[in-house]
């Protein structure tokens, strides 16, 4: 694969790993809390099992990038079909990464670096799930948060819980 081919499959993964968001944020807003919140309700309630019904969200969305790695590998071979589902695919791993991980701790581990950008994103993820019904949310990013979600003091989840 030539270096400009090489550069226009970087651009469209990027491209589409940034417009994943603007996807997300509609999606988050008018899907899981409109027609679909009885699978996103899930994610708004405490409770103490591993899984939620929010989580076929994550089957669902990876859909799309799974069947552009499947035509463009074996159907219609393509370098930027290919591109399109790792940008897809790049999102959802920031996704687990960021929102399962870091902000929900399913896996407990908290980044050394707590740089303002994460306490932003994370200080506006806690703002949304400060509401427990699907109307008047805000805050459905998750790449992106203004900066009026920006905490005057940051604790993560877990020192919260343990101050309380």
């Amino acid at each position: 694969m030539d270096f400009l081919i090489l550069f226009i499959c970087s651009l469209i993964s990027i491209g589409t790993f940034l417009f994943m968001e603007c996807v997300a944020w509609f999606t988050h807003k008018y899907v899981m809390h409109g027609f679909l919140w009885t699978w996103h309700e899930s994610h708004h309630r405490v409770h103490t099992h591993t899984l939620e019904r929010n989580d076929l969200f994550a089957l669902v969305f990876s859909i799309p990038s799974i069947t552009l790695f499947v035509i463009s590998t074996s159907i219609f071979p393509s370098p930027y079909l290919f591109s399109l589902g790792a940008g897809i695919l790049f999102y959802g791993m920031f996704y687990l990464i960021f929102h399962d991980i870091i902000v929900h701790q399913r896996i407990k581990w908290i980044p050394k670096n707590k740089s303002s950008y994460l306490h932003r994103m994370i200080h506006a993820h806690y703002v949304h799930h400060g509401k427990h019904t699907k109307e008047n949310c805000e805050a459905f990013g998750f790449l992106y948060a203004p900066k009026k979600y920006e905490p005057k003091k940051f604790v993560f989840k877990q020192d919260r819980q343990q101050t309380q």
